[in-house]
């Protein structure tokens, strides 16, 4: 009976040996495909790196994924490939995960390139699409906006106050707006006088543009939405010793005398939450249409340089914030 047993058990030695083998060997296949990183392809807006705003801080947002681990990237820029239709079908064609392009101008090339691949997974941003492999990313502009016209009603000595944009469509119009209604909010005579260059890429343009602003309509603080075009009226109304709002990203070093604080729209902060859920639930979104405010810190204000606020005007602009946060303020889009 003895010998009987020990045969079973040494019987069962191999059989039990060989389980844990294949339950190790399961194990490392499952670490190793979790380990696998993302791939992430993005086409950059027209402007391409070195903008100063939007695509600099939708890279930065990638970087960030992928000095976590998260993700390994690529990008397309169309000084090199010449059109967005190049740029995504490269991608595509690389086999990335996730497919990013930049502004609602890359809106007919990519959903052209999501119908030819349905299995890859694209996300835009500033754009929305009904395709079901499109993923979207959009900013609350009007609320960052708003917060950067309250700081121009209340350091403008004229009550005069401009806005440049790039190209007039309808998300910057929501800048145009969100800025008037901020600037009335604390000075409701005041004027503001919008102009749009039809270009985010020629600085000279937005050094005419904001000359013009200053000496024909008095203007003393300039909100420029408006890339490279933009930079150029920053520093324009820093040589004629008046105010300038930079957006985007923190563009105080750009007119250092001038720029009294930039609209962030966190392009970073977004592109790297996303991108994140992206990785953490298995290459799926959570949500098809992400939207960031205030409240999910997608918009805000750099900080206040050059002018001095008073504590009440402080206090004045802290409690807009908070309300627009909590819902019981709501800031126009048209």
């Amino acid at each position: 009976m003895k010998k009987r047993a020990e045969l079973l058990n040494f019987r069962w030695i191999p059989i039990v040996t060989i389980f844990a083998l294949l339950l190790s060997a399961c194990g490392q296949s499952a670490a190793q495909t979790k380990a696998q990183p993302i791939k992430v392809g993005i086409v950059l807006s027209d402007i391409g790196l070195g903008d100063q705003s939007y695509s600099d801080a939708a890279f930065r947002g990638l970087v960030k994924a992928r000095d976590e681990g998260e993700i390994v990237f690529e990008y397309r820029e169309i000084t090199e490939t010449k059109t967005y239709d190049a740029a995504f079908e490269q991608l595509a064609q690389e086999k990335a995960d996730l497919i990013i392009g930049l502004g609602y101008m890359v809106k007919d090339s990519l959903e052209s390139i999501a119908k030819k691949y349905p299995d890859r997974k694209f996300l835009i941003v500033d754009e929305k699409s009904d395709l079901p492999n499109v993923a979207s990313i959009s900013f609350k502009a009007e609320e960052g906006s708003f917060m950067a016209g309250v700081v121009a009603g209340l350091t403008s000595r004229t009550e005069q106050v401009g806005f440049l944009g790039g190209a007039e469509s309808p998300l910057l119009k929501k800048f145009e707006i969100g800025y008037r209604a901020g600037v009335q909010s604390v000075k409701p005579n005041a004027k503001v006088t919008a102009t749009y260059a039809g270009d985010f890429g020629k600085p000279e343009l937005g050094t005419e543009i904001a000359d013009d602003m200053i000496n024909q309509d008095q203007i003393d603080v300039i909100f420029a939405a408006a890339g490279l075009t933009g930079v150029g009226a920053l520093q324009e109304a820093q040589k004629q010793h008046k105010f300038a709002i930079g957006v985007d990203s923190d563009q105080f070093f750009i007119a250092e005398k001038a720029v009294v604080t930039s609209m962030f729209k966190n392009v970073d902060i977004a592109i790297y939450t996303a991108v994140k859920g992206f990785a953490d639930h298995q290459r799926k979104f959570t949500e098809k249409d992400m939207v960031f405010g205030l409240a999910e810190d997608g918009v805000g204000l750099a900080p206040i340089r050059v002018v001095t606020l008073s504590p009440d005007q402080q206090k004045l602009l802290d409690d807009l914030k908070e309300k627009i946060k909590s819902g019981t303020l709501t800031v126009p889009t048209q």
